[in-house]
């Protein structure tokens, strides 16, 4: 990455005057008054009206980002002159194969090239240009041009800035640009990086367990007692599935299995502790009121979803899929638990032994669904369960009495 002290000197030998201290009043507020924002859709559009106030005739400009997400291939944020907040875009996997984006000056950086810099005004209808420039000429612009920033690694991302200045830009306007990438993008990647840091945790322990993360809760055996419905999951039959299908198909199934659960819940504000296999373990905080019917709206809709899943599934030829749900009420011990290096943040105490064997029991009594007393008189949803008895639960002393959704 090019240091600060390599920036060119086009300025200093141009005019010694103006630029060279508009330049530095730029550089001084990247480097040192950006401190305090998070967000780089926010530095961005305050660097483009700072832009604008030193003479530099930006009038559109634009971040893209590859990004390490589950879901997200890459981001786009962009400004444009009149616009007080940036435009995010997110994109998904599978975009770089479009046409849209192979026939772009994006993809031509994110290829290899150092620079695309194109005059709108010159183009003609033959000279087989992106369709991109057609866009935004006809929005007024006349120059278009394209940087990379190189990242940690040799990891890529890109800057684009665009003009309506009749001619372009200047070359003392490029020379200006040209001079903050070395800031620009040691600023953005601290950003993408804090970034990337909360979605990896998000996507790999969930929201609430990555923010105590990020707070500080790093330590073993910290953690707090709180109070949650809980619910386990399980998939029936999976060693058998594994054994006789193909992994594609199995890993297919399995996902579809997930989606199909783990959308209503987090939906309906529960959180996903963890997947263990083919199983899943997700809790919903009491600190919110409703958090018992919520956890009985998200099961009603996971088997809506889980009942389409399996019409499609047997249309396919393939398992249909059954599972099996505990759910019970109590306090959990939410905190970290594991060996000196390796630590997993998650729920353990009696009431997630009960939710456990709750589903355990699923597979004698032929019910998908259990809950124990304590969840259901929680929840005040007694009109709409059927009391299957007193069950003795493996490890436990008593006896626990479990109910069942009403059989139409």
């Amino acid at each position: 990455m090019q240091s600060l002290s390599d920036a060119p000197s086009y300025f200093a030998a141009q005019n010694e005057g103006i630029w060279p201290s508009r330049r530095r009043k730029i550089l001084d507020w990247l480097i040192n008054e950006t401190r305090g924002e998070r967000f780089i859709d926010n530095i961005l559009v305050q660097m483009c009206q700072q832009l604008q106030e030193e003479g530099v005739p930006v009038v559109r400009a634009s971040l893209h980002f590859r990004t390490l997400h589950p879901q997200w291939l890459g981001a786009r944020v962009l400004w444009s002159v009149g616009l007080t907040e940036a435009k995010i875009d997110l994109f998904g996997y599978g975009m770089e194969n479009t046409p849209q984006f192979r026939n772009s000056p994006i993809d031509d950086i994110f290829s290899g090239a150092n620079e695309i810099r194109r005059n709108l005004e010159a183009m003609r209808e033959d000279d087989g240009h992106h369709p991109f420039y057609d866009e935004l000429r006809d929005e007024g612009l006349t120059e278009y041009i394209a940087w990379p920033m190189e990242h940690t690694l040799g990891k890529r991302h890109i800057v684009t800035f665009s003009s309506d200045r009749p001619g372009g830009f200047g070359e003392e306007h490029i020379a200006f640009l040209k001079d903050l990438l070395p800031a620009l993008t040691l600023v953005t990647e601290i950003r993408l990086k804090n970034i990337l840091a909360r979605t990896f945790l998000e996507t790999y322990v969930g929201p609430h367990a990555s923010e105590q993360i990020l707070a500080g809760a790093t330590t073993r055996g910290s953690g707090v007692t709180v109070g949650a419905a809980i619910m386990i999951c399980d998939l029936r039959d999976f060693t058998t599935i594994s054994d006789h299908w193909p992994r594609d198909d199995v890993i297919e199934l399995l996902n579809g299995y997930f989606d199909a659960m783990s959308e209503p819940i987090e939906k309906h504000g529960g959180e996903i502790l963890k997947f263990m296999g083919d199983g899943m373990l997700a809790v919903f905080p009491l600190t919110n009121p409703m958090a018992c019917r919520n956890l009985l709206m998200a099961i009603k809709e996971a088997q809506t979803a889980m009942d389409a899943l399996n019409e499609r599934n047997a249309r396919d030829g393939r398992e249909v899929l059954r599972y099996g749900i505990g759910v019970h009420v109590g306090d959990v011990m939410y905190g970290n638990i594991g060996s000196r290096k390796r630590l997993d943040f998650t729920v353990i105490g009696p009431a997630v032994n009960v939710a456990s064997r709750l589903e355990s029991l699923t597979k004698e009594i032929k019910r998908p669904v259990l809950f124990s007393r304590a969840f259901v008189e929680m929840a005040s949803c007694e009109t709409g369960m059927e009391s299957l008895g007193p069950f003795p639960l493996r490890g436990l002393g008593e006896p626990v009495d479990v109910f069942a959704f009403k059989q139409s």
